[in-house]
């Protein structure tokens, strides 16, 4: 979809007018009645180097590359929102929680902090709050269309538990992809793993992976093991700290996990508590894939041209 030529020749020209004059803003793309501006384009290079910062340590016209693909995702995803919203706005309770949870993943205290640090950078308060909103939005719209097809048996899931004191939780990081048209699947895994050897699991997540969590380069947390089926716990039980696995395939693709680190922890006194955090992350997983299928599916009717 993107022609890397012209993200390289345009990566130059960005490059080029940051150290000179006032960036022109030119439109590079039109999905469907929506417009990506050169503007735009360097707003979400600096939004994604907030949130991920190894993000930095790639070429620059990767960097852009990558800022175009998050970019056309959105796009597409708001297209589709408008079908179901009539206002891009959330309860300020609701926006509070979404704000404290930002903080945390970049590291910052307040959003005090935050506005200080953006001074200098291409991005403002208002953009970084547009985006919790949409993708707020976006995995409420995941919810209400696929919970009912969220399997979750939490009568096992407390057998599992009460077997053991402590339980297993892993660091884990993903790559969710899928193949391109007469692509194979050794062709896509052998750009993947240069990416991986080269430079690091989390700039092949960034580049490669088709998951939402890409812009954190696929970090997924620790992932309590209950939560995990059984073909992922068995690939899991199989590689040491530090490696990674060989493509899982699920429903819409392919999964490649990262093992970053293990823990034990103990079991909550109160097991209805636990069993209800074990199931939340099996329905966080579940409706994750449901996302990217259904992304997938909207992207066909959505209309991407480059200018």
């Amino acid at each position: 979809m993107i022609l890397l030529k012209k993200i390289i020749a345009f990566s130059a020209f960005l490059f080029f007018s940051l150290h000179t004059y006032a960036l022109e803003n030119k439109i590079l793309y039109k999905v469907n009645n929506e417009i990506i501006t050169s503007i735009d384009l360097l707003h979400e290079v600096e939004y994604l180097t907030l949130i991920n910062k190894n993000l930095k340590n790639l070429k620059k016209e990767r960097i852009f590359e990558i800022g175009m693909s998050s970019l056309l995702r959105e796009k597409v995803k708001k297209i589709e929102l408008r079908k179901y919203v009539s206002s891009f706005e959330v309860d300020e309770n609701f926006y509070k929680i979404l704000k404290e949870n930002f903080l945390n993943r970049i590291n910052f205290k307040t959003f005090d902090e935050l506005e200080r640090y953006l001074i200098n950078k291409n991005l403002g308060v208002e953009t970084i709050k547009q985006k919790l909103i949409e993708e707020a939005l976006w995995n409420q719209l995941i919810l209400s269309k696929y919970s009912k097809d969220v399997k979750i048996d939490k009568e096992k899931i407390k057998e599992e538990i009460l077997k053991n004191n402590f339980q297993t939780e892993f660091l884990l990081s993903e790559i969710i992809f899928n193949l391109d048209k007469n692509q194979s699947l050794d062709n896509k895994l052998k750009k993947i793993k240069t990416v991986i050897n080269t430079s690091s699991f989390s700039n092949a997540a960034l580049i490669h992976s088709n998951s939402d969590t890409s812009k954190n380069g696929g970090n997924l947390g620790w992932i309590k093991l209950n939560s995990l089926n059984s073909k992922i716990k068995k690939v899991l039980s199989k590689i040491e700290v530090g490696m990674n696995t060989e493509p899982i395939v699920i429903p819409g693709g392919f999964l490649i996990l990262k093992l970053e680190d293990v823990r034990k922890t103990k079991i909550l006194e109160n097991i209805d508590r636990e069993v209800e955090l074990v199931a939340n992350e099996i329905a966080n997983k579940q409706l994750n894939r449901f996302s990217i299928i259904y992304y997938k599916k909207i992207e066909k009717e959505v209309s991407i041209n480059e200018l």
